[in-house]
């Protein structure tokens, strides 16, 4: 593989799987109020925190880490403000003491944090104003959850990235050299070394919080209840429920960290969890396994550069197609052809997206653990068909005639056609 390819993947990688403590959107709030008090130099007498509607429906149902079981913009923010370290970006949350948790609580209904929805703004936006006396700061996150644009005080700008200069970052990482054959490519040559630092951590975060989820003790118990069914569970069963397990655990309010994917924890459970359990089943080395499961993660990010952070389209959906990918390395490299291999793959993608392709995000709760069990029996399936030679075929709804188009197509209509869907699910839960 080109030098420049190879490092524009490894980039990727690097830039994507970021440790996170709690579900993304809330720690992203934590996150820009913990700034703004920095910024501000002390603790604001008052804060005002403006969002996105994707980011208010990711928001509002799901527990904030540290909370003590609350939920809510206000609380993720006033957790920010009283006990957050902004340095630590997506981990803010981590030094929150009792004593600081316990602050944020008493300041809940104090009028000192406020709230409102903004519209006309990208899918994932939040701005944090905060006061104090004379003095006053305001920082803005647009597009990535620790991606900050805009940094006032006292009317002064401190920082402010131009369009292009988001560019420029953006060019870093171009996900737009992604395809199903560069990534394919890139994990058969990819140095263990390069890979082990960041993927191992993958594996260690999220293996560690699936089994926190399994149990029991979190949210609806997906996790367990996929165990439950059958006594020894399939290997398919097992792998679904262990990532189930890490979403019980995450939405309901462990403050375990994870590793996420395209600005996700649940995607990043989801791409991870089947890759370890069908590893360590089939005997893989630690070398196969990371190979595998740098093909999951990149197949997943590969669908998403055209859906978008935050949307309508569940990600889960993108995540488990990475998986089963993923699983698919594990048992056939280097066992069948490069191009029969090229085709499995493929196939398992048309068949996962043109099944499942566009179950709903209605923001991050409970049942994120069961729309990603669900999510991976469609991938899974996808899998096993593929490996009868079995796809859908060019011109059945959005399947196209190459896995390109079709991955296009389904993204297109997530990002485009599923924004009134958006539009609709918010209005629902704030009750308009």
């Amino acid at each position: 593989m080109e030098t420049t390819l190879y490092q524009n993947h490894l980039a990727i990688l690097e830039e994507e799987l970021q440790v996170a403590m709690g579900c993304t959107e809330p720690i992203a709030i934590a996150f820009a109020a913990a700034k703004a008090r920095q910024v501000l130099g002390r603790m604001p007498e008052h804060c005002s925190v403006k969002c996105s509607g994707n980011i208010v429906k990711n928001v509002k149902g799901v527990t904030v880490p540290t909370s003590g079981g609350l939920r809510g913009i206000e609380i993720a923010a006033l957790l920010g403000l009283t006990g957050g370290d902004a340095d630590k970006e997506l981990a803010v949350l981590t030094a929150v003491t009792p004593e600081t948790r316990d602050e944020a609580r008493r300041l809940l209904g104090s009028g000192l944090c406020s709230c409102e929805l903004i519209e006309g703004v990208a899918n994932l936006y939040i701005v944090v104003e905060v006061a104090a006396g004379d003095e006053n700061a305001l920082v803005e996150v647009v597009n990535h959850h620790n991606n900050i644009t805009r940094i006032e005080k006292n009317g002064k700008t401190l920082l402010k990235k131009d369009a292009q200069q988001e560019a420029a970052a953006e060019s870093a990482c171009d996900r737009s050299l992604l395809n199903l054959k560069n990534i394919l490519q890139f994990a058969d040559e990819a140095d263990p070394a390069d890979l082990a630092p960041v993927l191992n951590r993958q594996i260690e975060y999220n293996s560690k919080i699936s089994a926190e989820g399994l149990t029991g003790k979190w949210g609806a118990a997906v996790g367990c209840t996929l165990l439950e069914r059958q006594n020894p569970p399939s290997l398919e069963l097992k792998a679904r429920a262990w990532a189930a397990a890490g979403s019980d655990a995450r939405m309901a309010g462990c403050s375990l960290p994870v590793v996420i994917n395209s600005g996700s924890g649940n995607q990043g459970i989801t791409i991870t969890m089947p890759v370890v359990v069908y590893a360590e089943a089939l005997g893989a080395s630690e070398e196969q396994r990371l190979r595998a499961l740098a093909l999951a993660n990149l197949i997943s990010v590969h669908q998403k550069k055209y859906i978008g952070s935050l949307s309508a389209y569940c990600g889960a959906v993108s995540a488990a197609t990475g998986a089963a990918c993923g699983v698919a390395y594990l048992k056939l490299k280097g066992k069948i052809s490069e191009e029969a291999l090229y085709r499995v793959m493929s196939d398992t993608i048309t068949n996962s997206i043109c099944t499942i392709g566009g179950m709903v995000c209605d923001g991050a709760k409970s049942s994120c653990a069961a729309k990603i069990a669900a999510a991976l029996e469609s991938a899974f399936t996808g899998l096993e068909m593929s490996l009868k030679q079995r796809v859908f075929q060019p011109g059945e709804g959005l399947t196209m005639d190459s896995v390109e188009d079709t991955i296009a197509a389904v993204g297109r209509m997530g990002r485009v056609g599923m924004k009134s869907t958006d539009v609709e699910i918010l209005n629902i839960m704030l009750g308009h």
